[in-house]
């Protein structure tokens, strides 16, 4: 029985399709209207060859979103500095929103300029956005006025998750933390440029905006939010030659003795009742292949006693957990449904 009627804007990056993929599997949603700005009047299989016989839809301008009453939900599967300008629009005339962007997350507007290098969304819309870190956020987003959901960063989803629990129970030094993050060539979208080509990335790996990327003031916002206090992180992001995949792995100071089973209990507990969370035995390492296609994310842990610290390895898939999967789980949760709901497929492997 279908129940929601959804349109996505930004259908022709690789997130937009990501959530055409899982959103076939929905069995409560009906896709009403598919939108991209760039490739509007041609069919969705001219770009994305693997829909045939499967999705045949025309991808339309926005306009047709504009106009059309029935859609109840939309997702924006956009570039940042996009939504800003949209959003407001859709809201006012009732439509529930899931921002992938990057527009609604950080809650000062004079933040998301400095980092983010454009002007930020109308305040009064930065302060309605829920921030869609199922896991942490979960009693808000359930709060029946939700209409503006800002759905996590890649990259802040896989350190947040792998993080949280640690520095909640206070066993480690907030202002030592040192997040080593890698990602596949998909995180960087589908508009060629001249680092992203073959030939640059084969055989190749390079760190990216060193002390600089727009993801450093999403991940000490929720931080702050966890330990009550100011959290500053050193945060390296890296390019490395594969398509799907983000492997975060973090240091920080250890603030009591622990063991490494110790920790994996307190992890264990802490998400005792997440589906999508996967901790592993001591000894054991996650892998990207892993996680490969689907919603999960798992996370590795092990206290180097030599050093005091504790070491974590977060992995996920950055176009499913990293985005289209966890809009889909936000959806699910607004909705009342089981937060499961058309993401409960199996990671691809090899």
């Amino acid at each position: 029985m279908i129940v929601l009627k959804v349109g996505i804007v930004g259908a022709n990056g690789y997130g937009g399709a990501e959530l055409l993929r899982l959103l076939h599997h929905h069995p409560y949603i009906e896709i009403e209207n598919v939108v991209s700005h760039s490739t509007k009047g041609t069919s969705l299989t001219k770009q994305y060859p693997h829909f045939t016989k499967i999705n045949n839809m025309k991808l339309e301008d926005l306009y047709q979103i504009e106009i059309n009453e029935e859609i109840d939900l939309l997702f924006f599967s956009t570039p940042s500095g996009v939504t800003k300008e949209m959003i407001p629009y859709f809201l006012e005339k009732g439509k529930i929103c899931i921002d992938l962007s990057g527009d609604y997350r950080l809650k000062d507007g004079q933040l998301y300029e400095k980092w983010y290098k454009k002007s930020p969304a109308p305040s009064y819309y930065l302060q309605k956005a829920v921030y869609g870190l199922c896991e942490v956020n979960r009693k808000q987003l359930q709060l029946p006025e939700v209409k503006l959901i800002a759905n996590p960063g890649c990259y802040p989803t896989a350190t947040l998750l792998g993080l949280i629990p640690a520095l909640k129970e206070k066993l480690i030094d907030p202002d030592s933390i040192i997040i080593d993050a890698k990602s596949g060539v998909s995180g960087a979208g589908r508009s060629p440029s001249l680092g992203n080509l073959f030939a640059e990335i084969n055989e190749n790996m390079k760190a990216y905006k060193l002390g600089e990327h727009q993801h450093i003031p999403e991940i000490e916002q929720v931080l702050e939010e966890v330990y009550g206090e100011g959290v500053n992180i050193s945060f390296t992001t890296h390019l490395i030659p594969m398509t799907r995949g983000i492997m975060c792995t973090m240091y920080a100071n250890l603030t009591k003795e622990i063991t490494t089973e110790e920790m994996t209990n307190i992890y264990r507990l802490a998400y005792e009742d997440e589906h999508f969370i996967r901790i592993y035995s001591p000894g054991e390492s996650p892998a990207t292949k892993n996680v490969s296609g689907s919603n999960f994310c798992d996370i590795g842990l092990k206290v180097d006693k030599r050093t005091n610290r504790l070491i974590i390895v977060s992995v996920i898939d950055n176009l499913v957990k990293g985005a289209a999967g966890q809009a889909i789980q936000n959806m699910n949760l607004i909705n009342g449904w089981d937060e499961r709901t058309g993401l409960e497929i199996v990671p691809l492997f090899p």
